[in-house]
Order: C-alpha cells, then sequence, then structure tokens
C-alpha cells in the first residue's frame, strides 16, 4: 500500500511538473469571457487587462481562490497534462521523426515539449518501478502460504544434497588412487564449488525472507585506489551494500537529466558536416528519445508483470530502440534509408557508451557522496 502511495505521488509530480513546464497549454481560451471588470489591472504584474488574459504576462483574469479550483488543477494535471500529450504521444511512438522536426521548425503549442515529456516519464518509470518492482520483490521474498516451507529453503536443500554428493565422489577417488591434479577430479571440484556459492546465495535469500539480517551481500573487493574518499565508500558499501543500492536507485532518480547533455555531443559527431543541423536540434532528438525509451521500460515491466513470455519481453527491448532510433533519424534529418541505418548503427554504439558513462558517474557519485 505505501508502494502505491509513492508511485501515485510520483505519477501525480510528475505531471504536475510537466504542467508546470507548459502553463498554457491545452487552456480553453474562453473559459473565463466576462470575468473582471473592463480595466481592470491584472493582478500579476498590474498591466490593464484588454480581454481575459493579460497580454503582458499571460495570466487569466480570472483567479481563483477555492479548494475547489486547487483540486481541478491537479486533476487537470495529472489525467489530462494539458490535452497535448494526446498529440504527442502517438507521433512519438509512430513517427517519431515527424514530431522532432515539427517541433524544431517551430510548431511547439501544439504538442508537449520535449523536456516536459522527458521529466513526466521519468517520474512515471520510477513510480512504475517503485509500485510494481516493490510488490514483486515483497512477493519473492515472503511466502503467502503460512507453514510452507519457501522455495529459496527446497532448493538450498537440494543443492545441498548435490554438494554432498560430488564430495563423496571426490573422496572416492581420490581414496582410489586417483591424482588430485586429474581431470576428473578438477571437474568435480568446480561443480563443488558452483554449488557451495549456490548454497550460500540461497541461503542469504532465505535469511532475508525470514527477515534474519545477513552481513555482506555484495563485496566490492578490498582493493585501495589512493583516494581517500572512494576507498571509505567502498569500505561503506561493503559494509551496507542495501543502502548502497538505494541511493544509486536514488541518485538515477535525481541526474537521469544528465543522459541529456551526455548524448548531445555524440549526436552533434554524426551530423559534423552538416551545417545545418544545430545543438539544439539534436537536443530534441534526444530528449524525445530518451522519453520514448522509458515509455518502453514501463511497458516492458509492465508486460512482465501481467504474465507475457519473457521471450517477448526480450525481443521487444532488443528490437525496438533501434526501429524506433531509426524512424527518428529518418524522419528528423530527412536521410535517406542508408544515411539512417548506418547512423543507427553508429547511435546505438554512442547510447551504450553514454549509459555506461552514467552509470560510471552514479557509482563514483554514490560511493563518494
Amino acid at each position: 500500500m505505501t508502494g502505491d502511495i509513492g508511485a501515485a505521488a510520483d505519477i501525480a509530480k510528475g505531471a504536475l511538473v510537466g504542467r508546470a513546464l507548459e502553463p498554457k497549454a491545452g487552456d480553453a481560451h474562453g473559459a473565463h469571457t466576462g470575468n473582471g471588470p473592463e480595466g481592470a489591472l491584472c493582478l500579476n504584474c498590474g498591466t490593464r487587462l484588454l480581454g481575459e488574459h493579460c497580454h503582458a504576462c499571460g495570466q487569466s483574469a480570472h483567479v481563483h481562490r477555492s479548494l475547489d479550483g486547487i483540486g481541478h488543477e491537479i486533476a487537470h494535471g495529472v489525467f489530462h497534462f494539458e490535452g497535448k500529450i494526446w498529440r504527442t504521444l502517438p507521433l512519438l511512438i509512430l513517427h517519431p521523426g515527424m514530431l522532432t522536426r515539427r517541433y524544431v521548425n517551430g510548431e511547439r503549442a501544439r504538442f508537449v515539449s520535449p523536456l516536459a515529456l522527458f521529466l513526466f516519464t521519468v517520474f512515471l518509470m520510477f513510480a512504475t518501478i517503485g509500485a510494481v518492482g516493490g510488490e514483486m520483490t515483497k512477493d519473492f521474498l515472503q511466502d503467502k502460504h503460512s507453514g510452507k516451507t519457501s522455495d529459496y529453503a527446497h532448493e538450498a536443500a537440494k543443492a545441498r544434497v548435490a554438494l554432498d554428493r560430488i564430495e563423496a565422489q571426490k573422496a572416492a577417488a581420490v581414496k582410489a588412487g586417483a591424482t588430485y591434479s586429474g581431470a576428473s577430479i578438477a571437474a568435480l571440484d568446480q561443480q563443488a564449488s558452483a554449488l557451495r556459492t549456490t548454497v550460500r546465495a540461497l541461503g542469504v535469500a532465505a535469511d532475508m525472507q525470514n527477515g534474519v539480517a545477513y552481513g555482506t551481500v555484495v563485496d566490492l573487493g578490498d582493493f585501495q585506489t589512493g583516494w581517500e574518499r572512494l576507498d571509505h565508500g567502498i569500505a561503506k558499501a561493503n559494509g551496507n551494500p542495501g543502502l548502497m543500492l538505494y541511493k544509486l536507485q536514488t541518485s538515477a532518480y535525481k541526474y537521469s537529466w544528465g543522459l541529456i547533455p551526455l548524448s548531445v555531443p555524440f549526436m552533434a559527431l554524426l551530423f559534423l558536416w552538416r551545417r545545418q543541423h544545430h545543438l539544439y536540434d539534436h537536443a530534441i532528438f534526444v530528449t524525445y528519445s530518451l522519453a520514448f525509451m522509458m515509455l518502453l521500460t514501463i511497458v516492458l515491466i509492465v508486460a512482465g508483470v501481467i504474465g507475457v513470455a519473457e521471450g517477448w519481453i526480450v525481443m521487444a527491448a532488443i528490437c525496438v530502440p533501434p526501429v524506433h532510433m531509426f524512424a527518428q533519424l529518418r524522419g528528423a534529418y530527412e536521410l535517406r534509408k542508408r544515411s539512417a541505418a548506418w547512423r543507427t548503427v553508429a547511435l546505438l554504439t554512442f547510447a551504450f557508451t553514454t549509459l555506461l558513462a552514467f552509470i560510471v558517474l552514479l557509482l563514483l557519485h554514490g560511493l563518494t557522496d
């Protein structure tokens, strides 16, 4: 229940942030006709009003002071997102290149701005992860049937039986005079080592299921970098890996916008010899593309929850991004198929590089903070 409330709050927050960035979009012009006397002053900037909105600052002549009005704003922000979301999403999904080109060429009032849409999808994605992921973890770690031994315990018992059998075979081979360095003994050693790791991992999971505090599960090693803050962070992460993972998730949520400035230079490299395309154009492309990828992540998470076959989810995760990038490149920059194809391959490489750099920066921030 707590996860659901938090998820709903994140969705509402994302919608309201988007509304703040798109303050006038979707307002029904004429809704406030007749409010306020002719020649009244704007309550925001003091300019004399000539109509239902101030021509200087854009504020409506009618200003509500009721709880009803607040409720309407929240509901409007969450459920309508100023109306433009329904014109933007179909183009983002089916014709991303057309959307990018039209926005860059000046059609701004018809569509949700890339940054507003990006922020909304960030909030929505992490809200989905918090709600769905939290429930999945809860169901995964807790057995709802009272008195039933957990699956972890069953699997751990099976692994222990297999380990005992392997060790018995090894002892019999040694007694029979086989050399310890022989291939058969080495194979038995490898199997035994793998089974010990399995038993330990299942034991950790079973302890977590039963609410038992366990020691270090994630071990970043005892190496020293010479950077005092980083070494201290590694030691803390080894001591409390759960806190480290929480900090990483929080940092990813807070600094997801950093993917945009990290990606724009790579986009500029793809069009280095085309002077008609500017950094602004690439920033719009990147922001819309990232918003789509986050929506895709949400869809794949939900698909996994409702029971869609894992193979279909993996196939979608592999195939959809390059197809969408190709379509967006071709439409936004009006490229030929061959030109868009090689740029798609390069863009996929750049995207992986950017994501890797983002993860490294998150790790460094989490370990040194």
